[in-house]
């Protein structure tokens, strides 16, 4: 078996909504009911061909929950891309797109999985992330407390804590979002970092991810994380994966997801 083969054939998708997510950053709804059974952490390709047969593939991490209507994507406009310009200056809803998957078994989690959760992006490579927590969100699976004397064993939350860096807060993507959800879910944590502008919170970190400041996000958070999931460009995802192991972290408990570019 090839290994086309073993990815699936390629389907048209059609782009059901476009949403400015940042100012550089576009989500864009795909109708494509054939990836009902994804499961978060996975990503799909997408392939364009121009009128004189060249060919142009990318990767793109679904942002959706595993059993959302659509399959939400989120492109990040690069000035010199040859994907991302389309999608943010030509691309327009009811065009259709080719894409296949959904690829990907080992960046994956689901609330079977268990936890605490703890996932930390940069910049776009919070796609991924949001769809574990939006799948932990929608159907959050309640872990058993350990039998105490006397008493019956009773379910206990699943703690998540996202950290999400980018330059300044108008760069956060679905930072309204994930408020509203800390708001709503005493279980659930977010920590906006920003590198270039003050944070928008004063429980926000207003410089780079480094070993100390994921020292400082650990002690804050009163949990030993599980599983954890890293995602971003190469050199977010090495000092960050670095920053954890200092931490104490076991290597083994981190998974990582690594954007090309620096």
């Amino acid at each position: 078996m090839t290994s086309s083969e073993q990815q699936g054939p390629w389907r048209n998708a059609k782009i059901e909504r476009i949403s400015q997510l940042t100012p550089r950053i576009k989500s864009f709804f795909l109708d494509v009911s054939e990836l009902a059974s994804r499961r978060a952490g996975q990503h799909i390709s997408v392939r364009l061909t121009a009128p004189d047969g060249y060919v142009a593939q990318r990767s793109y991490s679904i942002a959706s929950a595993p059993r959302a209507d659509t399959v939400e994507i989120i492109i990040e406009k690069l000035e010199d891309g040859e994907v991302s310009p389309f999608f943010h200056d030509i691309a327009e809803v009811g065009e259709s797109i080719e894409v296949r998957g959904p690829l990907g078994g080992h960046f994956v989690w689901g609330p079977a999985d268990g936890g605490p959760l703890l996932l930390i992006a940069g910049g776009s490579g919070i796609a991924p992330l949001m769809a574990m927590v939006r799948a932990w969100a929608a159907d959050p699976t309640e872990e058993v407390a350990p039998k105490a004397t006397m008493a019956e064993p009773r379910p206990v939350p699943m703690p998540v804590l996202l950290v999400c860096s980018a330059r300044t807060p108008a760069d956060l993507p679905f930072h309204a979002e994930l408020l509203e959800l800390e708001a709503a879910r005493p279980d659930f944590t977010f920590i906006a970092v920003t590198t270039r502008e003050p944070p928008p919170r004063h429980s926000d970190l207003g410089r780079r991810l480094d070993a100390a400041a994921i020292a400082d996000v650990l002690a804050r958070w009163d949990h030993k994380p599980r599983h954890v999931y890293v995602c971003g460009a190469n050199r977010f995802v090495e000092a960050v994966a670095n920053g954890l192991v200092d931490a104490g972290i076991p290597a083994a408990h981190i998974k990582t997801e690594r954007y090309g570019g620096a």
